[in-house]
């Protein structure tokens, strides 16, 4: 397995907030040239359109679990443990964020989220636990 494939689902998930960001400065500017937020407490997030707060919001759940991702990755890559399932499994991560940030910065339907945040959250896990077992066994 060539271990450098770990990286491809890592930039994967890496373009959300680049997405959202600029998703996130479009909608600011719209709203500015409407006049339709409040200038006197534009920092704080409600003062703005929904569709603003949503993409504030999906911006900042963005350095939440994929943080966690980052680093499994970066220690499987770095104790060589990138195999199949792992890559599968950073991969089925990477598209259920990318789900979830659309689901998000769209409908913003709860259940919708949350059928892609609770399988990521899991994917997650069995990364972490993947991780666990090899340092164990390389111990």
């Amino acid at each position: 397995m060539q271990a450098h494939l770990i990286f491809w689902p890592m930039l994967t998930v890496l373009a959300i907030p680049l997405f959202v960001l600029i998703l996130n400065a479009k909608r600011k500017a719209a709203d500015r040239k409407a006049g339709t937020y409040n200038a006197d407490a534009a920092i704080i997030n409600t003062a703005w359109s929904l569709p603003v707060v949503l993409t504030s919001n999906s911006l900042a759940n963005q350095f939440q679990l994929p943080v966690i991702f980052y680093v499994l990755c970066f220690i499987i890559f770095n104790i060589n443990a990138v195999s199949h399932l792992v890559i599968f499994l950073a991969w089925a991560f990477a598209l259920l964020r990318w789900i979830h940030a659309i689901v998000h910065v769209t409908t913003n339907t709860i259940s919708l989220r949350f059928a892609s945040f609770l399988p990521g959250v899991l994917v997650l896990f069995a990364i972490f636990i993947y991780t666990l077992v090899t340092m164990a066994k390389l111990s």
